[in-house]
């Protein structure tokens, strides 16, 4: 085989192997949703099918193509060499279909400032549920902002991954990604009380906020002495801050 046709089978191979596995995350796995939110799966499927389209299309009119120059005694120069960048997909597509980056986890949330909540002038009642199941964005929120100290003495159901901290105690993170774990961002609750769970484990925490300085202004720690830790599966919204599942909740 001629050292142009070789080039020509490369390329249709790289854009076979990079469609291969953007399928193998997307539509065979749930792969993807380590990295992107669930609404962005069907064009990460789309975007594979595409990409086996053109591999399957590129191989065949190579086929054809080497066909027409064998029979027109090709000139011998090669003008089909495969630019020195389309190797940099090699590594990426085989990561894909072989060895998948875990999820954003503890290492990245240590690493990131808690995420600013946004400024809220009003409240409404809470619910008399009890434990009372709260986003971590909602609990910081109320912590430092509800002038009616509503949470007060309540047992708050709260869930996310562990991140550990250097002085011996942990935080109860939830990651926020808006598209993609590029931009992901991370909402923390520091927890006390009990032994430190593992780093990324996905848990479940029930506790009272914990004093200090004066609830509902900035002065008030984002908080929880903890009452129970339980380990929990990793949920499907796991890059949301959203509150806890039924199963959390129900006791």
């Amino acid at each position: 085989m001629k050292r142009s046709a070789v080039k020509r089978w490369l390329q249709a191979g790289l854009l076979l192997l990079c469609g291969l596995g953007l399928l193998h995350v997307s539509l065979v796995t749930d792969i993807c949703l380590r990295y992107v939110k669930e609404s962005m799966r069907p064009l990460l499927i789309a975007s594979g099918v595409v990409l086996v389209v053109l591999g399957i299309a590129s191989a065949l009119l190579d086929r054809r193509r080497g066909h027409e120059e064998h029979k027109s005694h090709d000139h011998g120069h090669d003008h089909s060499a495969l630019p020195r960048v389309a190797w940099l997909l090699l590594l990426p597509a085989l990561s894909l279909l072989l060895y998948a980056p875990p999820a954003l986890g503890a290492y990245t949330a240590a690493r990131q400032p808690a995420k600013v909540i946004a400024q809220r002038s009003a409240f409404d009642p809470l619910p008399r549920t009890s434990p009372l199941p709260m986003t971590l964005s909602d609990f910081t929120s109320r912590v430092q902002q509800d002038r009616g100290q509503a949470i007060e003495g309540r047992t708050i159901l709260m869930t996310g991954i562990v991140t550990p901290r250097e002085d011996g105690s942990w935080d109860l993170t939830r990651i926020i990604i808006s598209c993609c774990a590029a931009d992901a961002q991370s909402v923390k609750v520091r927890i006390y009380g009990g032994d430190v769970p593992a780093a990324n484990t996905w848990v479940s925490v029930t506790g009272t906020w914990h004093p200090g300085g004066k609830l509902g202004t900035r002065s008030a720690p984002v908080a929880l002495d903890a009452r129970t830790v339980e380990k929990i599966p990793r949920p499907l919204n796991g890059y949301q801050d959203a509150l806890p599942p039924p199963t959390s909740i129900t006791r």
